[in-house]
């Protein structure tokens, strides 16, 4: 399905509420599967994490998580202790494309079973679950935080702990630190010292207690773009946020500062207002918030800045490969763009093509990170719905704004 969105102007003032995050929501759901004596608010209404529930609760041998690519690291490292159980591990297309095979290595060499039913490296997987005794493993640790996200979430599982060793500069650190950090509020104990983390067996009951997911900071990236690309004065309200967040996409404060965008939190709120803008040249290294790259990408495309992001090596194995998919899209709207491997280079535009139409690629974020140029200019979001897979009510929210979008 696509969507016309008329060029729009937003109200002066307005207020959203956000689903939880998609990132915690699943290291959560993982965990009350292995440690049911918890329960969980605000859980992430999305796809991803919809899957993720269906499937921990699942007692068929074959899983499809179609493209969810959490569920698919997470949920291999978790049949993988299921012991007595085996499990047919699969997903689309896309998915089947997405390497694991990092991750499968690190298991087995903690003892885990697992083989390729199709191609090498890649889903579909097969699972048998068993007890895990080794405890030592070591990880490049440039790789996706997911692989290492993963082990570190049955870590309290295995019969002696884990010890894990990441080799070199280590990427998307705040997402591990959010693991860690989720480990810690259940009442597991690791540590996290240099390129070693550890984290110890648990073989107790845990406390019960309720944990409240705070809402999804990637989610409100395209709130961040739209008050960057609306007048001075513009404020909007996103609950639910907290000031010392673990999402890494926390970032978005510092980093939109530059769009002349200021950020006031309130209990659990935080409220974005457009001040002055600043038109100089941006340069970041998106290593530890990669999600948000779509959509800086778009805001300094819309106001005529260029921009440097480097850091971005995991976007080629993403739901598409984010860079091409940027620069193609960027580039059908007037602007030039140059990529390698894992950078992008924006250089700045003077205008913007009216009524293109964006190709999304399966990818949630795409739709996403280009529905506010809807301020600047008419556009057509094909497969509009794909949004659903970590934010469905985006086009609702969005309409509820100010902006004008039909079928």
């Amino acid at each position: 399905m696509h969507f016309t969105l008329q060029k729009s102007k937003i109200a002066k003032q307005s207020s959203v509420q956000i689903t939880g995050s998609k990132s915690e929501s699943n290291r959560l759901l993982l965990l009350q599967a292995l440690y049911p004596e918890f329960k969980l608010e605000n859980v992430s209404n999305s796809d991803d994490s919809n899957l993720m529930t269906n499937a921990l609760s699942s007692q068929s041998k074959i899983i499809d998580i179609h493209h969810a690519g959490t569920a698919m690291r997470f949920l291999t490292a978790y049949f993988s202790i299921q012991e007595g159980r085996e499990t047919i591990l699969t997903g689309s297309k896309r998915m089947k494309e997405r390497p694991i095979k990092i991750l499968v290595e690190a298991l087995q060499d903690l003892g885990a079973e697992i083989s390729y039913e199709e191609n090498e490296g890649y889903p579909p997987i097969k699972i048998k679950g068993k007890k895990l005794n080794k405890s030592k493993v070591s990880l490049k640790a440039n790789v996706s935080s997911q692989y290492i996200s993963a082990l570190l979430l049955i870590a309290s599982k295995l019969e002696n702990g884990l010890e894990l060793t990441l080799e070199g500069e280590i990427t998307s650190v705040p997402y591990i630190k959010m693991t860690l950090s989720l480990l810690d509020e259940i009442g597991i104990e690791s540590s996290f010292k240099d390129n070693t983390i550890t984290v110890k067996p648990n073989t107790k009951k845990l406390e019960s207690k309720t944990l409240t997911v705070e809402s999804d900071w990637s989610s409100a990236s395209y709130y961040f773009s739209i008050v960057a690309l609306s007048e001075v004065g513009t404020e909007i309200t996103l609950a639910s946020y907290k000031e010392n967040s673990l999402q890494g996409d926390s970032a978005l404060v510092e980093i939109y500062k530059h769009f002349g965008v200021t950020t006031v939190f309130n209990k659990n709120t935080l409220t974005l207002k457009k001040e002055a803008l600043n038109l100089e040249p941006l340069s970041l290294d998106l290593k530890n918030a990669p999600d948000i790259a779509q959509t800086i990408a778009v805001t300094c495309f819309a106001l005529g800045i260029s921009c440097d992001l480097i850091g971005l090596h995991t976007l080629k194995i993403k739901e598409t490969d984010r860079l091409v998919a940027l620069k193609t899209e960027i580039e059908k709207l007037g602007g030039v763009v140059n990529i390698t491997d894992k950078s992008l280079h924006l250089s700045a535009s003077k205008a913007i093509k009216p009524m293109v139409s964006i190709a999304t690629y399966n990818d949630h974020r795409m739709a996403m990170a280009f529905a506010p140029l809807a301020l600047k200019t008419s556009i057509i979001i094909e497969d509009a719905m794909v949004v659903s897979k970590s934010y469905p009510t985006f086009w609702d929210d969005l309409k509820s704004i100010g902006f004008q979008i039909s079928k």
